[in-house]
């Protein structure tokens, strides 16, 4: 997994560093096949904004989170990005136990 950290208007501290690293850990557990991760993290007066793009095979999940502290951001981030990973595990995992046979009508015996 590859990781880009970028501040806009932030200073990205190595707490800030550790603690986004942590968050994504989860998601890494739950799908071990991300290949690069870009999180922005940025202010804009009163707002704190992070943003995330999840490269996986096949598939780029974008997911942009805005509330008053940036650790809140981060969280919020990080729920919505597993909760599309997972969607998308599972999209896949369905797909490969129907094999596409569930648009095709069963055939009657004679």
């Amino acid at each position: 997994m590859n990781l880009n950290l970028t501040g806009n208007h932030v200073e990205i501290t190595p707490a800030l560093r550790e603690y986004v690293l942590s968050k994504f850990e989860k998601i890494t557990r739950h799908f071990d096949h991300v290949i690069d991760i870009k999180v922005i993290l940025s202010v804009d007066k009163l707002s704190q904004k992070a943003e995330a793009t999840i490269h996986i095979r096949g598939k780029d999940i974008f997911v942009e989170t805005d509330s008053p502290d940036m650790y809140a951001s981060i969280d919020s981030l990080v729920g919505k990005l597993d909760r599309q990973i997972l969607k998308h595990k599972e999209k896949g995992l369905d797909q490969r136990n129907h094999g596409g046979l569930k648009d095709q009508p069963l055939e009657q015996p004679e």
